[in-house]
């Protein structure tokens, strides 16, 4: 099977964990762990979030002066290189001799005219509290919003159109290469009218690219894997329940956080339209299981009735 594994920037830095190399390295380590099994069996091209990583460079970068910042389509493809590095290096090292991997920086179209533009929901950067996130919003002229009990700056999040370097990507597939592209969302990029690139200030949701990579490499199935272990209905309500087994339709009458698991629902349910094929969402740790639908949520329209978790 062709698999599209979109990694979750939580799953990579854990929720309140320190934003350092060595928790990074050690997580990506068991993210590389989780899926090594599965490059065994199939071709894999994954993406990861960079949430955590691109905000931490972002609060970095005001000890300078405010010309001097670095827009955010940069600091995307640092954490794109630096977060690809790290998985393409602890993946190697598991993988026989002769598994080869690839790390491609990954330009994605967007629209300057998306309405996201005008309407921050992607987080990024650690977790703060109220007073906290009120302070930075009053300085840094930051948009914040709560994630969980905590709060974390949102910045623009725009539809992907296109992406850039798809052919070489499917080169890269043909010849058997594990590929790591589109890291973060992609870097976002606009045409001008005379044909040339430029980044724009934005981090496209990694799960909306991720559903684009997996539409165009006409893959078989697409795993969204994250540090939640399926999708819930009534998330954080005693009355919550998980969702083992579920078609587009049915999901779709379900209301999810925008800024979290609802673009990932989105993401698997345009994937499951578009191909036909089965999507999954759940624990980094369970992706064997959850493609066999043994965990997480599995979005098929092969669904002819909810199945619920305990």
């Amino acid at each position: 099977m062709r698999i599209v594994i979109a990694l979750g920037g939580n799953a990579l830095l854990r929720r309140g964990e320190a934003l350092t190399a060595e928790n990074q390295r050690h997580n990506i380590k068991i993210a590389a762990e989780a899926l090594a099994p599965l490059a065994l069996e199939h071709n894999l091209i994954i993406s990861h979030g960079n949430g955590p990583q691109v905000g931490l460079l972002a609060l970095q970068g005001t000890a300078y002066q405010p010309d001097e910042l670095y827009p955010l389509d940069i600091l995307d493809a640092e954490t794109e290189g630096m977060i690809g590095y790290l998985i393409e290096q602890e993946l190697t090292n598991l993988l026989p001799v002769g598994c080869r991997c690839a790390t491609l920086l990954t330009q994605i179209e967007v629209d300057l005219q998306d309405p996201a533009f005008a309407n921050p929901t992607k987080p990024i950067g650690p977790l703060y509290s109220a007073t906290e996130a009120q302070q930075l919003a009053e300085k840094r002229g930051w948009s914040m919003a709560l994630d969980g009990e905590s709060y974390r700056r949102v910045v623009a999040s725009p539809r992907p159109i296109r992406i850039f370097e798809l052919e070489v990507i499917e080169m890269l597939v043909n010849q058997g290469i594990i590929v790591i592209c589109a890291g973060g969302g992609g870097i976002p990029t606009v045409m001008r009218d005379d044909g040339s690139l430029t980044g724009v200030e934005a981090v496209i949701d990694k799960d909306r690219a991720s559903v684009l990579l997996a539409r165009e490499l006409k893959a078989d199935a697409l795993l969204v894997l994250t540090d939640v272990d399926a999708v819930y209905k009534d998330w954080g309500e005693p009355s919550r329940r998980a969702i083992r087994h579920i078609s587009p339709k049915e999901i779709a009458k379900f209301t999810f956080s925008a800024g979290s698991m609802g673009p990932k629902i989105e993401a698997a349910c345009e994937f499951v339209e578009w191909t036909g094929g089965i999507a999954g969402i759940g624990r980094l740790a369970d992706a064997q299981a959850i493609l066999r639908g043994e965990a997480g949520t599995l979005i098929t329209h092969k669904a002819t009735e909810i199945t619920w978790g305990d």
